[in-house]
Protein backbone atom coordinates (compact mmCIF):
# COMPACT_ATOMS: atom_id res chain seq x y z
CA UNK A 1 0.00 0.00 0.00
CA UNK A 2 2.86 2.36 0.86
CA UNK A 3 4.45 1.67 -2.52
CA UNK A 4 1.17 2.48 -4.28
CA UNK A 5 0.81 5.76 -2.39
CA UNK A 6 4.41 6.69 -3.19
CA UNK A 7 3.90 5.91 -6.88
CA UNK A 8 0.70 7.95 -6.97
CA UNK A 9 2.42 10.87 -5.30
CA UNK A 10 5.25 10.70 -7.82
CA UNK A 11 2.81 10.79 -10.73
CA UNK A 12 1.02 13.79 -9.26
CA UNK A 13 4.32 15.61 -8.88
CA UNK A 14 5.30 14.88 -12.49
CA UNK A 15 1.86 15.63 -13.93
CA UNK A 16 2.49 19.34 -14.54
CA UNK A 17 5.50 18.47 -16.70
CA UNK A 18 3.50 16.35 -19.12
CA UNK A 19 2.06 18.26 -22.04
CA UNK A 20 -0.72 17.23 -24.32
CA UNK A 21 -0.15 17.96 -27.99
CA UNK A 22 -1.67 21.16 -29.31
CA UNK A 23 -4.85 20.94 -31.35
CA UNK A 24 -3.35 20.50 -34.78
CA UNK A 25 -4.22 22.78 -37.61
CA UNK A 26 -4.58 21.28 -41.04
CA UNK A 27 -1.13 20.53 -42.40
CA UNK A 28 -0.43 19.72 -46.02
CA UNK A 29 2.33 17.23 -46.84
CA UNK A 30 5.52 18.75 -48.16
CA UNK A 31 7.00 16.20 -50.53
CA UNK A 32 10.53 17.55 -50.83
CA UNK A 33 13.30 16.81 -48.36
CA UNK A 34 14.15 19.43 -45.74
CA UNK A 35 17.65 19.63 -44.33
CA UNK A 36 16.45 21.30 -41.13
CA UNK A 37 15.45 19.08 -38.23
CA UNK A 38 12.44 21.29 -37.38
CA UNK A 39 10.30 23.40 -39.69
CA UNK A 40 7.04 25.32 -39.66
CA UNK A 41 5.29 27.33 -42.36
CA UNK A 42 2.41 29.63 -41.38
CA UNK A 43 0.13 31.96 -43.30
CA UNK A 44 0.27 35.37 -41.64
CA UNK A 45 -3.03 36.24 -43.34
CA UNK A 46 -5.08 33.42 -41.82
CA UNK A 47 -2.77 32.19 -39.02
CA UNK A 48 -3.00 28.67 -40.48
CA UNK A 49 -0.20 26.13 -40.30
CA UNK A 50 0.42 24.98 -43.87
CA UNK A 51 3.03 22.34 -43.14
CA UNK A 52 5.34 21.36 -40.32
CA UNK A 53 8.17 19.01 -39.37
CA UNK A 54 9.04 18.24 -35.74
CA UNK A 55 7.50 21.59 -34.83
CA UNK A 56 7.30 20.68 -31.12
CA UNK A 57 10.79 19.21 -30.78
CA UNK A 58 12.98 21.30 -28.42
CA UNK A 59 15.95 22.89 -30.19
CA UNK A 60 18.68 25.34 -29.27
CA UNK A 61 17.52 28.75 -30.56
CA UNK A 62 20.90 30.47 -30.73
CA UNK A 63 20.65 34.22 -31.50
CA UNK A 64 16.99 33.73 -32.42
CA UNK A 65 16.41 34.59 -28.74
CA UNK A 66 17.16 38.18 -29.78
CA UNK A 67 13.54 38.31 -30.97
CA UNK A 68 12.41 38.11 -27.34
CA UNK A 69 15.21 40.44 -26.25
CA UNK A 70 13.92 43.06 -28.68
CA UNK A 71 10.32 42.58 -27.51
CA UNK A 72 11.25 43.19 -23.86
CA UNK A 73 13.28 46.28 -24.76
CA UNK A 74 10.64 47.80 -27.03
CA UNK A 75 7.81 47.22 -24.57
CA UNK A 76 9.75 48.86 -21.72
CA UNK A 77 11.57 51.65 -23.55
CA UNK A 78 10.37 55.21 -23.10
CA UNK A 79 12.86 56.83 -25.47
CA UNK A 80 14.51 54.95 -28.35
CA UNK A 81 16.89 57.87 -28.83
CA UNK A 82 18.39 57.53 -25.35
CA UNK A 83 22.16 57.13 -25.68
CA UNK A 84 24.04 54.32 -23.97
CA UNK A 85 27.79 53.87 -23.61
CA UNK A 86 29.15 50.40 -24.37
CA UNK A 87 30.89 49.13 -21.25
CA UNK A 88 33.26 46.22 -21.96
CA UNK A 89 32.81 44.95 -18.40
CA UNK A 90 29.20 44.16 -19.30
CA UNK A 91 29.76 41.98 -22.36
CA UNK A 92 33.41 40.85 -22.26
CA UNK A 93 32.72 38.03 -19.73
CA UNK A 94 30.39 36.45 -22.31
CA UNK A 95 33.32 35.94 -24.68
CA UNK A 96 34.88 33.48 -22.24
CA UNK A 97 31.64 31.49 -21.95
CA UNK A 98 31.41 30.70 -25.67
CA UNK A 99 32.52 27.06 -26.19
CA UNK A 100 33.35 27.58 -29.87
CA UNK A 101 35.17 30.87 -30.58
CA UNK A 102 34.07 30.73 -34.22
CA UNK A 103 30.48 31.19 -33.05
CA UNK A 104 31.27 34.70 -31.82
CA UNK A 105 29.64 37.18 -34.23
CA UNK A 106 31.90 39.98 -35.40
CA UNK A 107 30.56 43.47 -36.00
CA UNK A 108 32.25 46.84 -36.34
CA UNK A 109 31.56 48.19 -32.88
CA UNK A 110 34.04 49.38 -30.25
CA UNK A 111 34.25 49.64 -26.48
CA UNK A 112 32.85 52.90 -25.09
CA UNK A 113 31.00 53.69 -28.30
CA UNK A 114 27.92 55.82 -27.66
CA UNK A 115 24.85 54.49 -29.44
CA UNK A 116 21.13 55.00 -29.04
CA UNK A 117 18.83 52.20 -27.91
CA UNK A 118 17.46 52.20 -31.44
CA UNK A 119 21.00 51.76 -32.86
CA UNK A 120 21.65 48.86 -30.52
CA UNK A 121 18.38 47.15 -31.49
CA UNK A 122 19.31 47.33 -35.19
CA UNK A 123 22.81 46.09 -34.41
CA UNK A 124 21.46 43.14 -32.43
CA UNK A 125 18.76 42.09 -34.90
CA UNK A 126 20.87 42.49 -38.04
CA UNK A 127 24.25 41.19 -36.83
CA UNK A 128 23.54 39.22 -33.59
CA UNK A 129 25.98 41.50 -31.77
CA UNK A 130 26.67 40.29 -28.23
CA UNK A 131 27.83 43.80 -27.32
CA UNK A 132 24.46 45.23 -28.31
CA UNK A 133 22.28 42.54 -26.69
CA UNK A 134 24.21 42.54 -23.39
CA UNK A 135 24.29 46.35 -23.21
CA UNK A 136 20.51 46.43 -23.64
CA UNK A 137 19.95 43.61 -21.14
CA UNK A 138 22.18 45.36 -18.57
CA UNK A 139 20.53 48.74 -19.02
CA UNK A 140 16.94 47.53 -18.77
CA UNK A 141 17.84 44.92 -16.15
CA UNK A 142 18.92 47.77 -13.87
CA UNK A 143 15.55 49.43 -14.42
CA UNK A 144 13.76 46.23 -13.48
CA UNK A 145 15.99 45.87 -10.40
CA UNK A 146 14.88 49.26 -9.09
CA UNK A 147 11.35 47.90 -8.85
CA UNK A 148 12.53 44.76 -7.03
CA UNK A 149 13.74 45.88 -3.61
CA UNK A 150 16.62 43.90 -2.17
CA UNK A 151 17.57 42.11 -5.40
CA UNK A 152 21.27 41.19 -5.56
CA UNK A 153 21.19 39.44 -8.95
CA UNK A 154 22.98 40.70 -12.03
CA UNK A 155 20.94 43.09 -14.20
CA UNK A 156 21.16 40.70 -17.17
CA UNK A 157 19.76 37.89 -14.97
CA UNK A 158 16.78 40.06 -14.03
CA UNK A 159 16.31 40.81 -17.73
CA UNK A 160 16.23 37.10 -18.57
CA UNK A 161 13.56 36.62 -15.91
CA UNK A 162 11.41 39.14 -17.77
CA UNK A 163 12.00 37.17 -20.96
CA UNK A 164 10.71 33.96 -19.37
CA UNK A 165 7.74 35.75 -17.82
CA UNK A 166 6.82 37.05 -21.27
CA UNK A 167 7.20 33.56 -22.69
CA UNK A 168 4.68 32.25 -20.15
CA UNK A 169 2.34 35.13 -20.92
CA UNK A 170 2.43 34.26 -24.65
CA UNK A 171 1.88 30.56 -23.99
CA UNK A 172 5.35 29.44 -25.11
CA UNK A 173 5.12 26.26 -23.07
CA UNK A 174 8.22 24.63 -24.58
CA UNK A 175 10.61 27.56 -24.25
CA UNK A 176 13.21 28.50 -21.65
CA UNK A 177 15.64 31.42 -21.86
CA UNK A 178 18.95 31.57 -19.99
CA UNK A 179 20.56 34.57 -21.69
CA UNK A 180 19.67 37.53 -23.89
CA UNK A 181 22.49 37.16 -26.45
CA UNK A 182 21.72 33.66 -27.72
CA UNK A 183 25.08 31.97 -27.44
CA UNK A 184 24.82 28.23 -26.89
CA UNK A 185 23.58 27.02 -23.53
CA UNK A 186 22.25 23.44 -23.14
CA UNK A 187 19.63 24.76 -20.70
CA UNK A 188 18.21 27.19 -23.26
CA UNK A 189 15.67 25.75 -25.68
CA UNK A 190 12.55 26.43 -27.71
CA UNK A 191 10.53 24.92 -30.58
CA UNK A 192 9.59 25.98 -34.07
CA UNK A 193 5.97 26.39 -32.98
CA UNK A 194 6.88 28.60 -30.02
CA UNK A 195 9.18 30.73 -32.17
CA UNK A 196 6.37 31.21 -34.68
CA UNK A 197 4.02 32.36 -31.89
CA UNK A 198 6.68 34.72 -30.55
CA UNK A 199 7.41 36.18 -33.98
CA UNK A 200 3.76 36.72 -34.81
CA UNK A 201 3.41 38.61 -31.54
CA UNK A 202 6.62 40.59 -32.08
CA UNK A 203 5.53 41.73 -35.56
CA UNK A 204 2.72 43.65 -33.85
CA UNK A 205 5.02 45.33 -31.30
CA UNK A 206 5.69 48.95 -32.38
CA UNK A 207 9.00 49.38 -34.26
CA UNK A 208 9.88 45.66 -34.25
CA UNK A 209 8.94 44.96 -37.87
CA UNK A 210 10.85 47.92 -39.30
CA UNK A 211 13.94 46.99 -37.27
CA UNK A 212 13.90 43.23 -37.86
CA UNK A 213 13.24 43.51 -41.61
CA UNK A 214 15.75 46.24 -42.45
CA UNK A 215 18.30 45.11 -45.03
CA UNK A 216 20.91 47.62 -43.86
CA UNK A 217 21.29 50.24 -41.16
CA UNK A 218 23.67 53.10 -40.45
CA UNK A 219 24.08 54.17 -36.81
CA UNK A 220 22.54 57.52 -36.00
CA UNK A 221 25.29 58.67 -33.62
CA UNK A 222 28.48 59.64 -35.51
CA UNK A 223 31.15 58.57 -32.96
CA UNK A 224 33.46 60.43 -35.28
CA UNK A 225 36.59 59.93 -33.23
CA UNK A 226 36.14 56.18 -33.20
CA UNK A 227 34.61 55.70 -36.63
CA UNK A 228 36.05 58.36 -38.93
CA UNK A 229 34.73 56.57 -42.01
CA UNK A 230 31.12 56.75 -40.87
CA UNK A 231 29.81 56.58 -44.43
CA UNK A 232 31.13 53.03 -44.59
CA UNK A 233 29.90 52.16 -41.10
CA UNK A 234 26.83 50.14 -42.17
CA UNK A 235 25.34 47.00 -40.71
CA UNK A 236 23.83 44.44 -43.10
CA UNK A 237 21.19 41.89 -42.20
CA UNK A 238 22.60 38.38 -41.83
CA UNK A 239 19.70 36.97 -43.86
CA UNK A 240 21.23 36.66 -47.31
CA UNK A 241 17.77 36.06 -48.79
CA UNK A 242 17.33 39.85 -48.61
CA UNK A 243 20.57 40.78 -50.37
CA UNK A 244 19.69 41.87 -53.90
CA UNK A 245 22.86 43.92 -54.40
CA UNK A 246 25.21 41.01 -54.94
CA UNK A 247 24.63 39.49 -58.40
CA UNK A 248 26.42 36.32 -57.29
CA UNK A 249 24.15 35.82 -54.28
CA UNK A 250 22.49 32.48 -54.97
CA UNK A 251 20.35 32.75 -51.84
CA UNK A 252 18.44 35.89 -52.79
CA UNK A 253 14.68 35.41 -52.58
CA UNK A 254 12.40 38.14 -53.85
CA UNK A 255 9.93 39.19 -51.19
CA UNK A 256 11.84 37.77 -48.21
CA UNK A 257 12.43 40.03 -45.18
CA UNK A 258 14.39 39.51 -41.94
CA UNK A 259 13.67 38.37 -39.26
CA UNK A 260 16.61 36.61 -37.57
CA UNK A 261 19.26 34.02 -38.33
CA UNK A 262 21.44 31.80 -36.15
CA UNK A 263 24.67 29.99 -36.95
CA UNK A 264 26.10 28.04 -34.02
CA UNK A 265 28.32 24.99 -34.25
CA UNK A 266 26.35 23.19 -31.52
CA UNK A 267 22.93 24.23 -32.77
CA UNK A 268 23.30 24.24 -36.54
CA UNK A 269 21.90 26.91 -38.83
CA UNK A 270 18.46 28.38 -38.14
CA UNK A 271 16.28 31.14 -39.50
CA UNK A 272 12.98 32.90 -38.88
CA UNK A 273 11.88 34.89 -41.92
CA UNK A 274 8.77 36.30 -43.59
CA UNK A 275 7.97 36.72 -47.27
CA UNK A 276 5.23 38.44 -49.25
CA UNK A 277 4.06 38.03 -52.83
CA UNK A 278 0.82 38.68 -54.74
CA UNK A 279 -1.01 39.61 -51.55
CA UNK A 280 0.00 36.46 -49.64
CA UNK A 281 2.22 36.62 -46.56
CA UNK A 282 4.04 33.70 -44.95
CA UNK A 283 6.25 33.04 -41.93
CA UNK A 284 8.87 30.30 -42.13
CA UNK A 285 10.81 28.83 -39.20
CA UNK A 286 13.72 26.46 -39.88
CA UNK A 287 15.80 25.06 -37.02
CA UNK A 288 19.03 23.08 -36.85
CA UNK A 289 20.06 22.71 -40.46
CA UNK A 290 23.55 21.25 -41.01
CA UNK A 291 26.56 23.37 -41.91
CA UNK A 292 27.38 21.05 -44.81
CA UNK A 293 25.45 19.07 -47.41
CA UNK A 294 25.56 15.29 -47.69
CA UNK A 295 28.43 15.75 -50.14
CA UNK A 296 30.43 17.67 -47.53
CA UNK A 297 29.93 21.03 -49.22
CA UNK A 298 29.65 24.02 -46.88
CA UNK A 299 26.27 25.58 -47.50
CA UNK A 300 23.53 27.66 -45.91
CA UNK A 301 21.04 24.79 -45.88
CA UNK A 302 18.58 26.72 -43.70
CA UNK A 303 18.26 29.33 -46.45
CA UNK A 304 17.71 26.60 -49.04
CA UNK A 305 14.94 25.11 -46.89
CA UNK A 306 13.31 28.50 -46.35
CA UNK A 307 13.36 29.27 -50.07
CA UNK A 308 11.93 25.84 -50.95
CA UNK A 309 9.06 26.17 -48.48
CA UNK A 310 8.20 29.71 -49.53
CA UNK A 311 8.32 28.84 -53.23
CA UNK A 312 6.02 25.90 -52.58
CA UNK A 313 3.59 28.16 -50.72
CA UNK A 314 3.52 30.86 -53.41
CA UNK A 315 3.15 28.34 -56.24
CA UNK A 316 0.57 25.96 -54.78
CA UNK A 317 -1.53 27.87 -52.27
CA UNK A 318 -4.42 30.17 -52.98
CA UNK A 319 -7.68 31.13 -51.39
CA UNK A 320 -10.33 28.68 -52.55
CA UNK A 321 -14.05 28.31 -51.95
CA UNK A 322 -14.48 25.01 -50.15
CA UNK A 323 -18.25 25.34 -49.71
CA UNK A 324 -20.49 27.62 -51.77
CA UNK A 325 -23.26 29.59 -50.11
CA UNK A 326 -25.63 28.23 -52.78
CA UNK A 327 -24.84 24.55 -52.14
CA UNK A 328 -27.91 22.47 -51.16
CA UNK A 329 -26.97 20.51 -48.06
CA UNK A 330 -30.20 18.55 -47.60
CA UNK A 331 -33.90 18.92 -46.87
CA UNK A 332 -36.14 18.44 -43.84
CA UNK A 333 -39.93 17.83 -43.66
CA UNK A 334 -42.21 20.69 -42.66
CA UNK A 335 -45.53 20.12 -40.86
CA UNK A 336 -48.67 22.12 -41.65
CA UNK A 337 -47.24 23.25 -44.96
CA UNK A 338 -49.62 24.64 -47.57
CA UNK A 339 -50.31 21.93 -50.19
CA UNK A 340 -50.09 24.59 -52.84
CA UNK A 341 -46.37 24.77 -52.06
CA UNK A 342 -44.12 22.08 -50.66
CA UNK A 343 -44.01 20.17 -47.38
CA UNK A 344 -40.23 20.30 -47.00
CA UNK A 345 -37.49 22.92 -46.75
CA UNK A 346 -34.07 22.89 -48.42
CA UNK A 347 -31.01 23.98 -46.41
CA UNK A 348 -27.97 25.87 -47.65
CA UNK A 349 -24.92 27.39 -45.89
CA UNK A 350 -25.51 30.80 -44.37
CA UNK A 351 -22.25 31.93 -45.96
CA UNK A 352 -19.58 30.47 -48.18
CA UNK A 353 -16.46 28.88 -46.68
CA UNK A 354 -13.18 30.12 -48.11
CA UNK A 355 -9.75 28.97 -47.00
CA UNK A 356 -6.14 28.95 -48.05
CA UNK A 357 -5.79 25.63 -49.85
CA UNK A 358 -3.09 23.64 -51.60
CA UNK A 359 -3.84 22.82 -55.23
CA UNK A 360 -2.04 19.49 -54.76
CA UNK A 361 -4.92 18.32 -52.55
CA UNK A 362 -8.32 17.63 -54.14
CA UNK A 363 -11.11 19.53 -52.36
CA UNK A 364 -13.40 16.55 -52.96
CA UNK A 365 -11.54 14.86 -50.10
CA UNK A 366 -13.19 17.30 -47.69
CA UNK A 367 -15.98 15.61 -45.74
CA UNK A 368 -19.17 17.72 -45.75
CA UNK A 369 -21.48 15.13 -44.20
CA UNK A 370 -21.07 16.19 -40.57
CA UNK A 371 -24.45 17.91 -40.33
CA UNK A 372 -26.38 18.63 -37.14
CA UNK A 373 -30.08 19.48 -37.60
CA UNK A 374 -31.74 21.57 -34.93
CA UNK A 375 -34.98 19.58 -35.34
CA UNK A 376 -36.01 16.35 -37.06
CA UNK A 377 -39.11 18.09 -38.41
CA UNK A 378 -39.92 21.77 -38.68
CA UNK A 379 -43.31 23.47 -38.53
CA UNK A 380 -44.65 26.01 -40.99
CA UNK A 381 -44.32 28.87 -41.48
CA UNK A 382 -40.60 28.75 -42.32
CA UNK A 383 -38.97 31.91 -43.62
CA UNK A 384 -36.00 32.10 -45.96
CA UNK A 385 -32.85 32.43 -43.86
CA UNK A 386 -34.26 30.68 -40.78
CA UNK A 387 -31.60 28.59 -39.00
CA UNK A 388 -32.07 24.85 -39.53
CA UNK A 389 -28.75 23.34 -38.43
CA UNK A 390 -25.00 23.45 -39.02
CA UNK A 391 -22.38 21.66 -41.10
CA UNK A 392 -18.72 21.05 -40.21
CA UNK A 393 -16.11 20.55 -42.91
CA UNK A 394 -13.52 17.90 -42.02
CA UNK A 395 -10.25 17.03 -43.76
CA UNK A 396 -7.82 14.34 -42.59
CA UNK A 397 -9.58 14.17 -39.24
CA UNK A 398 -9.25 17.92 -38.60
CA UNK A 399 -12.18 20.33 -38.55
CA UNK A 400 -11.75 23.11 -41.09
CA UNK A 401 -14.81 25.23 -40.37
CA UNK A 402 -18.38 25.13 -39.09
CA UNK A 403 -21.11 27.13 -40.77
CA UNK A 404 -24.83 27.47 -40.02
CA UNK A 405 -27.43 26.03 -42.40
CA UNK A 406 -30.45 28.17 -43.26
CA UNK A 407 -33.68 27.77 -45.23
CA UNK A 408 -33.44 28.44 -48.95
CA UNK A 409 -37.03 29.69 -49.33
CA UNK A 410 -40.29 30.33 -47.49
CA UNK A 411 -42.73 27.56 -46.64
CA UNK A 412 -46.23 28.94 -45.97
CA UNK A 413 -48.59 27.51 -43.37
CA UNK A 414 -51.96 26.00 -44.27
CA UNK A 415 -54.71 27.65 -42.18
CA UNK A 416 -56.97 24.60 -42.43
CA UNK A 417 -54.25 22.21 -41.31
CA UNK A 418 -53.27 24.59 -38.57
CA UNK A 419 -56.81 24.90 -37.19
CA UNK A 420 -57.31 21.13 -37.27
CA UNK A 421 -54.01 20.62 -35.56
CA UNK A 422 -54.89 23.19 -32.92
CA UNK A 423 -58.22 21.50 -32.31
CA UNK A 424 -56.55 18.11 -31.99
CA UNK A 425 -53.99 19.35 -29.62
CA UNK A 426 -56.21 21.70 -27.62
CA UNK A 427 -57.06 19.12 -24.94
CA UNK A 428 -53.34 18.52 -24.53
CA UNK A 429 -52.43 22.15 -24.46
CA UNK A 430 -51.48 24.19 -21.45
CA UNK A 431 -54.44 26.49 -22.10
CA UNK A 432 -56.84 23.59 -21.86
CA UNK A 433 -55.28 22.30 -18.67
CA UNK A 434 -55.41 25.76 -17.15
CA UNK A 435 -59.03 26.21 -18.21
CA UNK A 436 -59.96 22.89 -16.55
CA UNK A 437 -58.16 23.86 -13.40
CA UNK A 438 -59.88 27.23 -13.30
CA UNK A 439 -63.30 25.64 -13.97
CA UNK A 440 -62.83 23.14 -11.14
CA UNK A 441 -61.75 25.88 -8.79
CA UNK A 442 -64.76 28.04 -9.77
CA UNK A 443 -67.13 25.09 -9.26
CA UNK A 444 -65.72 24.40 -5.83
CA UNK A 445 -66.02 28.06 -4.93
CA UNK A 446 -69.59 28.10 -6.22
CA UNK A 447 -70.52 25.04 -4.17
CA UNK A 448 -68.95 26.54 -1.08
CA UNK A 449 -70.86 29.76 -1.62
CA UNK A 450 -74.13 27.84 -2.03
CA UNK A 451 -73.60 25.85 1.16
CA UNK A 452 -72.67 29.00 3.01
CA UNK A 453 -75.78 30.81 1.72
CA UNK A 454 -78.02 27.92 2.78
CA UNK A 455 -76.58 27.93 6.26
CA UNK A 456 -77.04 31.69 6.60
CA UNK A 457 -80.59 31.43 5.27
CA UNK A 458 -81.56 28.82 7.82
CA UNK A 459 -79.93 30.73 10.64
CA UNK A 460 -81.88 33.90 9.73
CA UNK A 461 -85.38 32.20 9.75
CA UNK A 462 -87.40 33.59 12.88
CA UNK A 463 -88.99 30.94 15.22
CA UNK A 464 -92.69 31.25 16.46
CA UNK A 465 -93.15 33.03 19.75
CA UNK A 466 -94.90 30.99 22.60
CA UNK A 467 -97.82 33.39 22.81
CA UNK A 468 -98.82 32.43 19.36
CA UNK A 469 -99.27 28.89 20.54
CA UNK A 470 -102.44 29.84 22.55
CA UNK A 471 -105.62 30.75 20.63
CA UNK A 472 -106.24 34.49 20.66
CA UNK A 473 -109.37 35.91 22.32
CA UNK A 474 -111.81 38.02 20.43
CA UNK A 475 -111.35 41.59 21.72
CA UNK A 476 -115.04 42.47 21.12
CA UNK A 477 -116.23 39.59 23.20
CA UNK A 478 -113.83 40.56 25.91
CA UNK A 479 -115.21 44.12 25.96
CA UNK A 480 -118.79 42.84 26.30
CA UNK A 481 -118.01 40.80 29.36
CA UNK A 482 -116.45 43.68 31.22
CA UNK A 483 -119.78 45.54 31.96
CA UNK A 484 -121.37 42.43 33.38
CA UNK A 485 -118.52 42.03 35.72
CA UNK A 486 -118.86 45.67 36.84
CA UNK A 487 -122.48 45.30 37.64
CA UNK A 488 -121.88 42.26 39.66
CA UNK A 489 -119.23 44.03 41.61
CA UNK A 490 -121.51 47.01 42.29
CA UNK A 491 -124.18 44.78 43.64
Amino acid sequence: MKRFVSLLASLLILLPFFRLPDAGAVGFPYKNKLNSESALLISLDTNEVLTEKNADTPQCPGPLVNIMTAVIVLENCKDLNEQLTLDPEVYTPVYYEIPVPEDLPHVEISDHDELTIKDLLYCMMLTSSIEASETLADHFGKQFMSSEDGSVERPSTIFVKKMNEKAQELGLTSTKFTNAHGMHDPEQYTTARDLAKLTEYALNVPHFREIATAATYQPAVPNATRHPNRDKWIWNHSNLMMDDQDPDNQYYFMGAKGIKTSNLEAAGRSIVTIASKNGYNYLAVLLKAPFKTDDGESRFCHLDDAADLLNWAFQHFSKQELLAATAEMGEKPVKLADNGGKNYVIARPKESVERLWCDEVDTSLINKDKIIWYKDEFQAPVKSGDALGSVTLVYAGEELATVELVAVSDVERSKTKYNIEVAKRFHKSEWFRNAVKISIILCIVYIIICIYALIIFKSNKKPLKPIYAVPKLDKKKKKKKRPNNTRMNKQ
